[in-house]
């Protein structure tokens, strides 16, 4: 696990410290989506589909900071949309920094080297780069020819001027485990801190929907990636029961409120992936008002092949803290890449009838 100590010991306080009050239902990463507006428009975003007049909009730096006190999660991702398009940004990291929250900037980096002097290096911040893969491959999945050298130029730019520098890369059809396993190697070659790794979740509203890996295939191909990373040292900036888990070795059900969502509609019913749901006013009200039993891989079809990290890395999370030795053995020894996987969990709703325990569910499939 690549992450730093004074951050494994910060959220391990906070995680203990929800145990101790007995709370059953705590976020661990605020979402936080100041905006929808990107500069790019990638195959597998469902983010970018809407009218002028909502990827015109954002959360000023007040709304922002408010989310991160009503949340009290020790992390913070700040995705979009692209981030650094926000003209206020500067001062959002900053006021969440100054509160020793630990803050994921993601970005696309096309715009991070001509903005890295509005930031200062700190222990509480974090740029995760967009990077789905080597040059071509990244490229085609952005649909923009370049990107990955302006991007990997970024990344070297901020590593030489002291910043932490996560990759954040997403899996679609067509990779090879071959080409994943020589990504992490250039990855961790250039230096970065870790790379998180997942399988991108089927927006309803993306533009291309022949390009996400689903089902068995996505553990096949996880397991045919650390069979070769055996005796490599990529960083992977994940728990070790949720790389199990993609390996298909462990038996999990989502975790939605692990990763809440405050967008510019307000706070989105349940996760950061499901838009089309609602919205609460507050905090309170998304964790009080969401029906969370409608929801998971088999709960709910729309959620039926998500394997991503902002709703189960969570729930690994809090498996660690049941089984501390069986997470330190998987750790020690890597995820599993032989032998029977755990057998899918059954679905609960009819897929016929497209209901849950008797609720209507807006089925995609």
């Amino acid at each position: 696990m690549s992450v730093p100590l004074r951050q494994q010991l910060a959220v391990g306080a906070y995680l203990i410290k929800q145990k101790l009050k007995g709370v059953k239902k705590y976020p661990l990463v605020l979402m936080l989506e100041p905006l929808y507006r990107c500069n790019l428009a990638c195959a597998g975003c469902g983010k970018i589909d809407h009218p002028d007049d909502i990827l015109n909009k954002r959360l000023s730096v007040q709304e922002c900071l408010d989310a991160v006190d009503e949340c009290g999660a020790p992390m913070v991702s700040i995705p979009g949309g692209e981030p650094l398009i926000h003209k206020e940004m500067p001062q959002i990291v900053e006021g969440i920094v100054a509160r020793k929250k630990f803050v994921y900037l993601c970005t696309n980096a096309l715009l991070l080297k001509k903005k890295i002097n509005d930031y200062q290096p700190s222990p509480y911040l974090t740029f995760s780069v967009h990077l789905d893969g080597n040059k071509d491959r990244h490229d085609a999945s952005v649909c923009q020819e370049g990107v990955f050298d302006i991007a990997v130029d970024a990344i070297k730019l901020a590593l030489d001027k002291g910043f932490r520098v996560t990759i954040n890369c997403t899996l679609f059809q067509g990779e090879t485990s071959e080409e994943v396993a020589e990504f992490l190697d250039y990855a961790t070659a250039l230096g970065v801190e870790g790379v998180t790794i997942a399988p991108g979740f089927s927006y309803e509203h993306a533009p291309q929907q022949d390009i996400f890996i689903k089902g068995r295939d996505v553990k096949e191909l996880f397991r045919d990636i650390f069979r070769i990373g055996k005796n490599r040292k990529w960083n992977l900036n994940h728990s070790s029961l949720y790389l199990d888990y993609l390996a298909g070795n462990q038996s999990y059900d989502c975790t939605p409120w692990g990763n809440p969502t405050r967008n510019v509609f307000g706070w989105q019913k349940p996760c950061y992936l499901l838009a089309d749901e609602g919205q609460a006013d507050s905090f309170q009200g998304l964790m009080e008002e969401t029906p969370w039993e409608k929801y998971g891989t088999v709960n709910n079809p729309k959620c039926s092949n998500c394997m991503a990290h902002c709703g189960y890395e969570a729930t690994a999370v809090e498996d660690t803290l049941r089984n501390p030795l069986k997470a330190f053995w998987t750790g020690l020894m890597g995820p599993k890449t032989e032998g029977d996987m755990v057998p899918e969990q059954a679905p609960a709703y009819a897929e016929e009838e497209n209901t849950f325990k008797g609720i209507p569910v807006k089925s995609e499939v």
